[in-house]
């Protein structure tokens, strides 16, 4: 039985009014899950503190509850650091292919609400590739998300060219993300938490060494996200173009494609987004490559959903950034990951 337009009215003026809350939903392409498997391994290795701090409580429920309240249509899972190889690439590969195949589980139970970004068990490239078919062809991963190194792998190095050769064929999204740096010094770490400085820096010297080997611009398909605003790359692609002419006269480096490069990266809004941060991201980039990013858990639920509403605010307010709040939020996310 139909409902009458008196009883309907009501309903269509709730859900206006929620919707003029929060504006349009936002797509988060920067969250994280863990399993208890995955904790158990880091446990039997004492690596529950590797990166410097204690990884958060993630429940299905609180997800959840976070997303509806802050106003997050669907967010993008992905593993958190540490990466968990011990120097076993086959215990590494079945706890990498457990997480896998839970986020998949997660994202078949709530389609609208979850995308998930398949982890690899690196630094064994071989395992590598083999994860990342299974999890693109099998589990219908929506992207990869690598570290910024693996255990001393870094990105860049000239042994995961395979590895990005197949990301790029199949036209892979790729989610970055920083881990401790390897190697790193533990006073400094104990003093300033990585998450303070070291993770932005970090991020910024596994993307220089992609960009200096020109892996972006060699594996044009892959699409990838640089997490937390981009890290230090406003201030480091300048200084890098700005010496580029002096190093390549020393034969320090090769020929760089800086556009070619630079096309393929996308950035999100993790971490420290306000309308100045966002305005430095478009001296390197363009309105269509920013999304939005929350870091959850690794940041209190309530902290992220106030934080959200303030970052609307201020790009409501500021005459040149206003028209693009709809792409940051969403818009851009959702063309990424279109199939």
């Amino acid at each position: 039985m139909f409902l009458s337009m008196k009883k309907v009215l009501p309903i269509l003026c709730l859900l206006a009014m929620n919707l003029n809350l929060f504006g349009q939903m936002a797509l988060d392409v920067h969250s994280h899950f863990s399993t208890p498997e995955f904790l158990q391994v880091l446990a039997k290795h004492d690596a529950l503190l590797d990166e410097g701090f204690p990884i958060p409580d993630w429940t299905l429920e609180e997800h959840l509850k976070f997303m509806e309240n802050a106003g997050i249509e669907k967010s993008v899972l992905t593993l958190p650091a540490p990466q968990p190889y011990f120097g076993d690439t086959g215990e590494t590969a079945a706890i990498i292919r457990q997480t896998n195949e839970y986020a998949a589980r997660l994202k078949a139970d709530y389609p609208d609400r979850f995308l998930f970004c398949a982890a690899l068990p690196l630094p064994d490239i071989g395992a590598a590739i083999k994860e990342a078919i299974y999890a693109l062809d099998t589990l219908h991963a929506d992207g990869i998300k690598l570290a910024t190194n693996s255990r001393g792998q870094y990105l860049g190095e000239a042994e995961l060219d395979p590895l990005m050769q197949l990301l790029s064929d199949r036209g892979a999204v790729v989610i970055l993300h920083p881990h401790k740096p390897d190697p790193y010094n533990q006073q400094v770490m104990q003093q300033t938490p990585l998450a303070m400085y070291e993770y932005l820096a970090e991020t910024t010297r596994a993307l220089a060494n992609m960009i200096t080997r020109n892996v972006l611009a060699r594996y044009p398909g892959m699409k990838v996200v640089v997490p937390h605003c981009g890290a230090y790359m406003p201030l480091a692609i300048p200084r890098m173009k700005a010496i580029y002419p002096a190093v390549l006269a020393k034969q320090m480096v090769g020929e760089i494609d800086w556009d070619a490069n630079l096309r393929n990266l996308y950035y999100d809004l993790a971490g420290s987004a306000s309308a100045q941060v966002i305005k430095m991201m478009l001296t390197i980039t363009s309105p269509d490559h920013i999304m939005y990013g929350s870091d959850y858990p690794y940041v209190a639920a309530p902290v992220l959903t106030m934080k959200l509403k303030q970052l609307r605010d201020e790009l409501k307010a500021d005459a040149e950034l206003a028209p693009y709040i709809e792409l940051f939020m969403s818009n851009n996310a959702v063309k990424l990951f279109e199939k």
